[in-house]
């Protein structure tokens, strides 16, 4: 497991007062950057080998502007093709969301899933 500090923004509010529910999917995939760096080291879209296949977002609590948030990320499931990457969002010492993201290593020219590695198996353990 690794941790992504990141402050809420203002604009990332909505009329309620509270973090928007949206904005945690761009959270959570801005946390996912060790991920994506095991397939593409430089982060260089033009070398981009996975593709999102599914993600969901479980709300445990409000998160508000103001206070820090510690996104934690880890590795929960690697297949052969795709691994599950699992994350929550922690503010003032409680789990406000959680969430997973099924992600595929793909080749974009083919258009299919391409087998992960044994290297890129165990730095997936890894994290």
């Amino acid at each position: 497991m690794y941790s992504y500090p990141l402050q809420p923004r203002f604009n990332e509010t909505d009329a309620l007062g509270h973090i928007n529910n949206t904005v945690l999917a761009t959270w959570f995939e801005g946390a996912r950057d060790k991920v994506f760096q095991v397939f593409t080291a430089n982060l260089a879209p033009s070398d981009w080998r996975l593709i999102l296949a599914k993600f969901s977002i479980e709300f445990h609590a409000e998160l508000f502007y103001g206070d820090a948030v510690e996104i934690r990320t880890w590795v929960s499931r690697i297949g052969g093709s795709s691994f599950d990457v699992t994350q929550e969002a922690w503010q003032q010492g409680r789990r406000c969301a959680s969430g997973v993201a099924v992600l595929v290593h793909y080749d974009f020219a083919s258009k299919q899933s391409v087998p992960l590695s044994e290297e890129q198996k165990q730095q997936l353990q890894q994290l």
